[in-house]
């Protein structure tokens, strides 16, 4: 296995040579053989251990194992301890999804802490086949098919290749010493009983069961390549980005002969997982919306809108007399002018002897009216100015009021009020501009 283990480093990953590496060693036999193959390398190594207070006091007798082992070999050793069950209760998440979370959030904290160049992992083969089985008995899209990657941004996972039968021959061979986890004897989990009961049965089926699982997934991962290209090739034509808001063009989606593929392969890496609903807002109602935990999908007339869930903001801020600048909620400008000119949706101007000072900026709420310039007097409800001028809700959302005690002075961006107007009398005039 050495011989083949530095064929692969040398194939698939000749830039670790020189590096500083850090190494994810839990103290049990794959990152121990690991760890023992890469003290063989022109490279500088440091090993970083995750205690998760899951085992009582096994699992610090696993943090003293690993500790004792690189005293012994002058390697530098990193420790944290979690309390694990704490961060999946509070967060609402499995034990094994908490503990993940928490061990690569630390991982990625000591790579720019101490400057490592890449984290390794000891994930091998058996590893990939159990997790493609947990993803295919709860349904999964291709990613989940296509297995562990063996390189995630810098995280690196050399073993993949190599079975779990190779890794312990290796090890005894070596005469290393390892750590049993004990809750890996246990059926609690789902993945060890695929690990105890399912994989035996389809090894004893086929011998070379996981050298053919092996060149599946290969064929599974240059489709999803292929899948991706044609994806991001597609989004060129449908997708408009403007900031963090991305509009789908709804007319060429649903040209698509397969549109739903689509939008899974363009929302995917946003959280959503109430994929029906998104399929079906195809043909909802404009306002109707999808959301995950920090994104929304909104259907508006003729687009979808993919825009992050934003943190209620301050409801009012006050503009005192004589205040030339305002810089939150957005940028307002106030100068005193003699004539009237460049009038348009980013700027106005008003009579200031018939504002109140302070002025108010405000969010439009429900009930709200005025009188927008040009109706001749006539008053109108600010929802139905929003829906006459097709206002999508997310504008709606981010539409802010400049506010005159309770009269409103300007619908910032789109209408001034008639009764603010400058006129033949007037004799201050003050130009209010949207930067």
């Amino acid at each position: 296995m050495q011989n083949l283990f530095y064929q692969h480093l040398q194939t698939q990953f000749p830039f670790l040579e020189n590096k500083k590496l850090l190494l994810a060693v839990s103290g049990g036999l794959d990152s121990m053989v690991l760890l023992h193959l890469l003290e063989q390398l022109p490279c500088t190594i440091a090993i970083a251990h995750c205690n998760f207070q899951l085992r009582g006091i096994e699992s610090f007798e696993d943090q003293s194992f690993v500790q004792e082992y690189a005293l012994q070999h002058q390697i530098p050793f990193f420790c944290t301890q979690f309390d694990t069950q704490a961060f999946a209760n509070d967060y609402k998440l499995s034990t094994q999804v908490a503990a993940r979370e928490l061990r690569y959030d630390w991982f990625y904290e000591q790579l720019e802490l101490h400057q490592f160049d890449f984290v390794l992992t000891a994930h091998h083969a058996d590893d990939n086949l159990e997790t493609f089985l947990i993803n295919l008995s709860r349904g999964t899209g291709l990613d989940g098919l296509s297995g562990i990657p063996a390189q995630n941004e810098a995280v690196i996972r050399p073993l993949l290749p190599f079975s779990r039968t190779a890794i312990e021959e290796y090890a005894k061979v070596n005469n290393l010493q390892w750590r049993e986890d004990s809750s890996n004897a246990s059926d609690k989990y789902l993945r060890n009983q695929i690990r105890h009961h399912l994989v035996p049965m389809l090894k004893e089926l086929n011998p070379d069961f996981l050298k053919a699982f092996g060149m599946t997934q290969e064929y599974l991962q240059q489709a999803q390549e292929l899948v991706s290209d044609a994806a991001s090739m597609v989004y060129q034509q449908v997708a408009r980005e403007d900031g963090d808001t991305i509009y789908f063009d709804l007319k060429q989606l649903m040209r698509l002969p397969n549109y739903a593929s689509y939008l899974y392969q363009w929302l995917k890496e946003y959280g959503f997982s109430a994929w029906d609903d998104i399929y079906n807002l195809v043909d909802s109602q404009s306002g109707k919306q999808v959301f995950s935990a920090d994104y929304r999908l909104l259907k508006d007339r003729d687009f979808f809108i993919l825009s992050p869930i934003q943190e209620p903001e301050k409801e009012i801020f006050f503009i005192e007399k004589n205040q030339d600048k305002v810089k939150i909620p957005l940028k307002l400008q106030f100068c005193k002018v003699t004539d009237i000119y460049k009038a348009d949706s980013s700027a106005i101007f008003v009579d200031e002897s018939k504002l109140a000072y302070p002025l108010v900026l405000r969010k439009w709420q429900e009930g709200d009216f005025f009188y927008p310039l040009g109706m001749n007097g006539k008053s109108k409800k600010v929802s139905k100015f929003f829906k006459d001028e097709k206002i999508s809700l997310l504008d709606k959302e981010n539409t802010w009021l400049l506010c005159s005690n309770e009269a409103i002075v300007w619908v910032i961006g789109m209408r001034a009020d008639e009764r603010f107007k400058v006129e033949h009398t007037t004799n201050t005039i003050i130009k209010i501009e949207l930067i």
